[in-house]
């Protein structure tokens, strides 16, 4: 994967097949202490220990129209790659939460990549699944829910074109509003 987007993008998607209704998605970055960490958690089906432990090998898959599982081990490598950690924890019927930690600085730490277009791809293929994006840099905070914008909607679907524009407008300003370039 290029980016750190592609990643959440693939993890988004694993956690929607895995049946989830809510993903948490918090990217926090800290120049000052030279750490980026990715925390992505959902609600879905959940994995037990003998599936958990072998999701990192990219040679396994629990989708029956393929026989690699890369996206989990690409991020993993991605981290470790850029000095940092990985870490996945999950439980049947309770859902799955992954950490990925890596040295900000680090010259092969990706970069983080288009975070608008993934994240108006999930709300407009998965309008039925609540979405929390919450987007740290140096202390400054962007915070996107689908939940409380669906609340205001008054019956428009949250991927109508119209609805898009505006919450793609608010993803770019808020990104913005706190020093976070594409």
């Amino acid at each position: 994967m290029e980016d750190i987007s592609l990643h959440i993008l693939d993890i988004a998607e694993n956690s929607i097949k895995a049946k989830a209704k809510n993903i948490k998605i918090k990217f926090n970055e800290n120049t000052k202490n030279d750490k980026t960490i990715l925390e992505i958690s959902d609600d879905g089906e959940g994995m037990n220990k003998k599936t958990l432990n072998r999701a990192l090998d990219p040679f396994f898959t629990t989708k029956n129209t393929r026989t690699v599982g890369l996206g989990l081990s690409l991020l993993s490598e991605s981290a470790k790659a850029a000095n940092g950690t990985f870490s996945i924890e999950s439980k049947p019927g309770k859902g799955t939460h992954l950490k990925a930690v890596f040295q900000t600085s680090h010259i092969d730490r990706k970069p983080m990549g288009d975070m608008t277009s993934t994240l108006i791809s999930i709300i407009s293929g998965h309008p039925e699944v609540n979405l929390i994006y919450i987007h740290q840099l140096n202390g400054k905070k962007y915070r996107l829910d689908t939940q409380k914008i669906k609340s205001q909607l008054n019956g428009i679907r949250i991927n109508s074109p119209e609805v898009l524009r505006i919450i793609k407008s608010n993803i770019k300003k808020g990104l913005d509003s706190i020093g976070r370039q594409k």
